[in-house]
């Protein structure tokens, strides 16, 4: 959630617009677990007063994004509106999804692509498969980075920076028994995943689910997004999926790349 503290740094910077900051703390504010919050409960989340929720809900409804019923506010479809601008104009995103079919062709299993936004991936495209999975995914969806496969494949080839910001805002919950628990955990899948190439993650965002992940890189070498493939434990080993889709997905990662200009 961003900082509406006054008191923040950024109120300093002439070019910061506080309005729009506050304007996106409140669409932040609805979520899967809250999809219906009242005025209150908003101003509770954002830290905003009340009346300030008030005026923001009201312009984003008379601009179509939200709906207000009784006490309760919901977002309108229109919403979607914002990823699918990010879709249509991001070019990475129309370069990844013949190799995310390729992928889920191969494997079987549902490919994606992620990309790093803050601490958290956001899954930017995704071909799926007719399978039955706990976990909700979808194109926006976001997950932690220091507990996915996903998440790993982009910070081991991020700046030193990113890394250190990423780990300075996780928590490291432990989500599942087999969740990673620390920095310096962190820090050690990250090593192993640079000498890998890939990186592989079991039961640690959620119980019984396996992901691979390979690194996409662009023009300046940058790390700039991951194509990754996931599986159950039902249907395979950590060991038998990595026999079956790490050649596939790295190799549909490099010839991205090079699509995209890396100089090898």
């Amino acid at each position: 959630m961003p900082d509406t503290d006054p008191g923040n740094s950024r109120s300093d910077d002439r070019d910061f617009i506080q309005s729009i900051e506050r304007g996106f703390a409140v669409l932040h504010a609805f979520d899967d677990r809250d999809p219906n919050p009242s005025l209150a409960e908003i101003a509770a989340k954002t830290r905003l007063s009340r009346p300030a929720v008030r005026r923001i809900l009201l312009t984003l409804q008379k601009l179509g994004y939200v709906t207000g019923e009784g006490s309760r506010w919901s977002l309108t479809p229109r919403v979607l509106s914002i990823g699918n601008h990010y879709t249509s104009s991001h070019a990475l995103v129309d370069a990844a999804l013949p190799k995310l079919v390729e992928i889920a062709d191969y494997t079987h299993e549902s490919a994606s692509l992620g990309v790093l936004d803050g601490s958290d991936v956001v899954y930017a495209a995704r071909v799926p498969v007719r399978r039955i999975m706990s976990i909700n995914v979808s194109v926006g969806t976001r997950v932690p980075a220091y507990a996915t496969s996903m998440g790993r494949a982009l910070l081991a080839w991020a700046p030193r920076e990113t890394v250190d910001a990423v780990v300075a805002t996780t928590e490291f919950d432990k989500l599942t028994a087999a969740t990673i628990g620390s920095a310096d955990e962190l820090e050690a899948e990250l090593e192993r995943v640079r000498e890998l190439g890939y990186a592989l993650a079991t039961a640690e965002l959620e119980d019984g689910l396996i992901s691979l992940s390979a690194p996409v890189f662009d023009a300046s070498s940058a790390v700039v997004g991951v194509l990754a493939c996931s599986t159950s434990t039902a249907r395979h080993s950590a060991e038998s999926f990595r026999d079956l889709a790490a050649k596939c997905l790295v190799d549909c990662a490099d010839r991205l790349s090079d699509e995209l200009g890396r100089r090898r």
